[in-house]
């Protein structure tokens, strides 16, 4: 699982971002969603985190749970719309996973999709990345280095070349 660093803050590849640092990874008609590195970061150690029932349905944009840290309390909200279909229930005993493993251990819920479409309103990990930085930069006045992966472009021709010529489709082989 490819991640990009910005700053101090990782970035899952595989997961799509809102602008209040929410992630979701989305896997068939289900989405597992939690707080990116930057949220946990910035709530400071997590003591208790208020989940939502399994059953309950939630649009995009909805108050879906709350995290208590030791500075505030605060409202995550569903990237997508769907109906819940598990929580995490190890976060009851052990909130801190949250701020351990925020994108493995520490999600907070699953969803069921109730319209799949809605993931393309929210942005791929290169452009919360780049948010990130822009917020770092405006927020705490540090500029600080995005590293990406290597780019897909990179790797689709990389693909190309490392094809035979007679399956390139097109007329490059010699005349």
């Amino acid at each position: 699982m490819d991640e990009i660093l910005v700053g101090k803050y990782v970035v899952k590849t595989d997961r799509y971002y809102t602008k209040d640092h929410e992630w979701a990874l989305v896997k068939g008609n289900k989405a597992w969603i939690g707080i990116t590195d930057y949220a946990q970061k910035e709530l400071g150690d997590v003591v208790y985190v208020d989940l939502p029932q399994v059953g309950e349905s939630y649009e995009s944009g909805d108050t879906i749970a709350n995290v208590e840290s030791v500075k505030s309390v605060s409202p995550i909200y569903s990237p997508l719309s769907g109906t819940v279909a598990e929580v995490n229930e190890s976060l009851s005993d052990e909130p801190h996973l949250i701020n351990e493993s925020p994108y493995e251990d520490g999600w907070l819920t699953v969803i069921e999709l109730s319209d799949p479409m809605e993931v393309e309103d929210l942005m791929p990990a290169e452009d919360y990345a780049q948010l990130l930085v822009e917020i770092v930069k405006d927020e705490k006045g540090e500029t600080i280095k995005l590293d990406i992966p290597e780019e897909e472009e990179e790797r689709f021709e990389e693909s190309l070349e490392a094809l035979p010529e007679e399956e390139l489709g097109y007329e490059e082989k010699e005349r």
